[in-house]
């Protein structure tokens, strides 16, 4: 008989800090590696589970009083474009995509570095080296792609936009966007959603997964203003409600102690049949 052995990672839990959403909350996050012929089974099947990756980790929230950071995610087929939603698609018309390989430049960099001056200062970023970018970009175990957004039209050729994009079995996966900062009028965060929207309909894929949606946060907020959105709830995949509605994902009752929380979490069986 020849088998391999079902996947069995090691999750873990960062040390409680502040929570970056609400305020006078706590944050904590549970993780795993993500490294190993496996670890594009893993990803798949822990996205689907409402986890994200950062470089080689996967992780979800697991806050020890609060439960308000949803997953969210929108399904393609039912998706349809707003009117604001619209004027956004023709404000950015001239702005021209380009997928490639996950590689850093320093362009990507520059972009980067002032849109975290102008919109996350504060933030758990900011004091981020082009290294540790390069890193963020590169260093991936699964099929990932940096998505760019280019303004051709003048004289020079100027980035606008880059996200990473990671490709799951059932869609794609936002894992960070930046954007020129300078460029406010144009709302391209809304814009690179959408065009993921756009390319994962080409691709036959069904969802976009845009990460974390938190009810009752202004930087989180707008996730809420696209149609066809699930949020990851209860351990299962939902139509998302009006914020009232989840008024109980603060209370510290709600949130499972952390064994029963990795207790449920479905893992990929890689073995294989028995000969």
């Amino acid at each position: 008989m020849r088998h391999t052995l079902p996947i069995a990672p090691q999750f873990y839990v960062t040390a409680p800090q502040t929570c970056p959403y609400l305020d006078g909350r706590r944050e904590r996050k549970l993780f795993t590696a993500l490294q190993g012929e496996h670890a594009t089974t893993l990803n798949n099947t822990l996205s689907k589970q409402g986890f994200r990756r950062s470089q080689n980790v996967l992780y979800r929230p697991s806050c020890a009083e609060c439960s308000a950071c949803l997953s969210a995610r929108i399904r393609v087929e039912d998706f349809d474009l707003s009117k604001s939603q619209k004027r956004i698609m023709k404000r950015n018309r001239v702005l021209q995509r380009e997928a490639t390989s996950p590689w850093a430049t320093e362009e990507q960099y520059d972009l980067f570095r002032r849109y975290l001056e102008s919109r996350h200062a504060d933030g758990g970023m900011a004091d981020m080296d082009i290294f540790e970018f390069a890193a963020m970009i590169e260093e991936t175990p699964v099929k990932s792609r940096v998505i760019e957004y280019w303004d051709r039209t003048g004289d020079d050729e100027k980035l606008i936009a880059t996200c990473l994009t990671d490709v799951l079995d059932d869609g794609l996966s936002m894992v960070y966007s930046f954007y020129d900062p300078e460029m406010s009028r144009n709302s391209l965060g809304t814009y690179i959603i959408l065009d993921h929207v756009k390319i994962a309909k080409e691709a036959n894929l069904p969802y976009v997964y845009l990460g974390y949606w938190v009810p009752g946060s202004s930087k989180m907020g707008y996730k809420a203003g696209f149609s066809a959105l699930e949020v990851f709830r209860s351990g299962d995949w939902h139509d998302i409600q009006d914020g009232h509605d989840y008024a109980a994902e603060t209370h510290p009752l709600a949130v499972d102690p952390i064994a029963e929380q990795v207790a449920r979490i479905t893992l990929p069986d890689t073995r294989a049949p028995k000969e």
